[in-house]
């Protein structure tokens, strides 16, 4: 559902420029502000099926308020690879750059709100925008950057170790995520996750 501009408050300006900052530390509000005539508000209730696995990936999003769960069909089982909350890009990378079928789905947990950039306002903005080019290349980099860290550290942490330092760094996510999922996110297995939840809280 597309919307007007109305979302785009302080605070979504204020995660977006920290977002982008991260990558291009000169980057500016008003910089932003042109970028954000490429892109449009999508709103969606929760356990909206924002992609599916088979279909093609028009857009890159920055949740705005929300969650995303992103994740793929193992088997009879689901195996989810990141859940997005404000201020988090999230979509199928691979078929967004490639126009390729996604091997990913993409499902609203809350009612969300996100900025999206679809494929063909990107390949305009990568044109006339003056950050556009050296911009993309920078986030495309980190993406894949923080993946490896990711699965470096899923490899190399104990299951417990992986489990506190979730739990360290966001606590948050207990009260706003299905246990269900946040196992899945952390490899884990659902009655290993209870119990580790279980022992942590005491």
């Amino acid at each position: 559902m597309k919307e007007n501009g109305a979302h785009m408050t302080p605070q979504f300006f204020e995660n977006a420029l920290r977002y982008l900052q991260g990558f291009m530390p000169e980057f500016t509000l008003q910089d932003l502000r042109v970028l954000m005539q490429y892109c449009e508000v999508r709103k969606f209730p929760r356990r909206t099926m924002l992609l599916k696995e088979g279909e093609v990936e028009n857009y890159l999003n920055m949740v705005t308020t929300g969650l995303v769960r992103k994740f793929y069909k193992a088997g009879k089982n689901e195996q989810t690879l990141q859940l997005a909350t404000e201020g988090h890009v999230v979509h199928s990378e691979l078929s967004f750059l490639t126009r390729n079928l996604s091997l990913v789905s993409l499902q609203t947990l809350e009612d969300t709100v996100m900025v999206s950039l679809r494929f063909d306002k990107m390949e305009e903005a990568l044109e006339k925008f003056e950050h556009g080019e050296r911009m993309g290349r920078l986030i495309l980099t980190a993406m894949y950057i923080k993946k490896d860290e990711r699965r470096y550290a899923r490899a190399s942490k104990p299951i417990r170790q992986l489990f506190l330092d979730y739990l360290a760094h966001h606590p948050h996510m207990i009260q706003r995520v299905p246990q269900k999922y946040l196992a899945s996110y952390l490899n884990i297995k659902p009655e290993t996750f209870s119990r580790l939840k279980k022992l942590a809280y005491r």
